[in-house]
């Protein structure tokens, strides 16, 4: 099935620093009847230190259980992503297949099997047939390095744009890099990270350090995205420092450097979570909800959940219909403390509902103008607390549908 390139889509970045100590290839397995790279294999220089975060799903894949375990020794030497296959539900031949992988590719580096990460998605409940993960390894293995946009390419499926975002910082008057690549459309609602995402840096940063930053930004980024309320089973999010850029050691947040360096994985994480959302699959608009006034911060971050998730308020919002109702709705439903009449409801930055009424004289038409763009903002202010919290998603169409029916031809 050929898809349309998403409305809300960015350009790839035209210049992307090159990450010293990390190397990308890719290669064509073929998992799937088409003809595309769809295996990406990147090394990493030795004492590249890594962190992650992972879906929270019970039943995850074998390339999440694994590494789970991995990240906890803190050094990576290679990265395997497989598209087409998620090697999801599928027991001890999708753990084999996995296992193939990380020792063919050990073999070769001549590193631990420990270091070498393998992430797969697509399809799920079908093993990952180790003869074509044999083979497109082997392939990548010989393969000439090839650029961002070949690795941001090869590691999708129903994405209709290839994503990466870059920032830098400073850290003791050196210049460090970080260049991030994504891959997601649809089955978006973490309870962690995204689907698969993958930053890379040039910073020396220590792997316990590099972790609580990567949990910390996720915390305000990746798990505040959703697209239809399904967390998938190979939510993945990696993070690697190879170290080259030569700057003194981050150890913590005391360390000259260490809180510009936090800001720059943060932007990064926040850009490309954005972009996920922006080709949530069959997406119109791109929406922004803003909950203040709740009882505590994960009390507003449930709520804005709660109303990002409902197919009524994002159908409305697809059909450009001020329907303030819907979201009164979805506010009740999430469980959390609420008074009714404290309800606050806007569009736009235009107040439809204060203090549990109706605003008088309210004007829906400024507020219809607004729901005929790309960008909407929705905003609800409980009028309790000073809990608050930002989620972003978009609506939900027709086009979902039509994508998630014909997704396993």
């Amino acid at each position: 099935m050929e898809l349309e390139r998403s409305p809300l889509a960015f350009p790839f970045p035209e210049e992307l620093p090159e990450i010293v100590g990390v190397e990308l290839r890719v290669a064509r397995a073929r998992y799937k009847n088409w003809d595309r790279a769809d295996l990406t294999f990147i090394t990493l220089s030795e004492s590249t230190a890594v962190a992650g975060v992972f879906t929270q799903s019970a039943c995850a894949s074998s390339e999440v259980e694994l590494g789970r375990e991995q990240v906890k020794s803190g050094t990576a030497r290679a990265l395997v992503v497989n598209a087409g296959n998620s090697n999801a539900f599928t027991g001890y031949r999708g753990r084999e297949a996995v296992e193939q992988i990380m020792e063919q590719v050990a073999d070769h580096l001549g590193c631990k099997v420990s270091e070498v990460f393998v992430s797969s998605t697509g399809v799920i409940g079908v093993p990952l047939p180790k003869d074509k993960a044999r083979e497109g390894v082997a392939q990548a293995l010989n393969a000439q390095p090839c650029s961002w946009l070949e690795a941001a390419e090869a590691i999708c499926t129903t994405d209709t744009f290839a994503k990466a975002a870059h920032a830098s910082a400073m850290i003791g008057g050196q210049r460090v890099n970080l260049v991030g690549i994504i891959k997601g459309s649809g089955m978006i609602a973490p309870d962690m990270a995204t689907m698969l995402g993958y930053i890379f840096t040039d910073a020396a940063v220590e792997p316990a350090f590099l972790q609580q930053l990567l949990s910390n930004a996720n915390r305000e980024t990746f798990s505040c995205i959703t697209v239809d309320g399904d967390t998938s089973t190979s939510d993945t999010v990696l993070a690697f420092a190879t170290g080259k850029a030569g700057n003194p050691a981050l150890t913590a947040f005391d360390d000259a450097g260490a809180d510009a360096f936090a800001a720059a994985l943060a932007d990064v994480c926040r850009q490309l979570a954005q972009m996920v959302v922006r080709d949530g699959e069959g997406a119109s608009k791109f929406i922004t909800i803003r909950v203040s006034g709740a009882s505590s911060d994960d009390s507003a971050h449930r709520i804005a959940l709660s109303v990002a998730n409902s197919p009524l308020v994002k159908t409305a919002i697809a059909g450009e219909d001020a329907n303030w109702g819907r979201v009164v709705m979805a506010v009740g439903k999430a469980g959390e403390p609420a008074d009714r009449d404290k309800l606050s409801i806007g569009f736009g930055g235009i107040w439809a509902a204060r203090d549990g009424l109706p605003v008088e004289d309210y004007d829906e038409t400024p507020v219809a103008e607004h729901l005929k763009g790309q960008e909407i903002d929705v905003t609800v202010d409980l009028g309790i607390g000073s809990g608050r919290a930002t989620v972003w998603t978009c609506d939900l169409t027709h086009g979902y549908i039509s994508i998630n029916a014909d997704y396993r031809s």
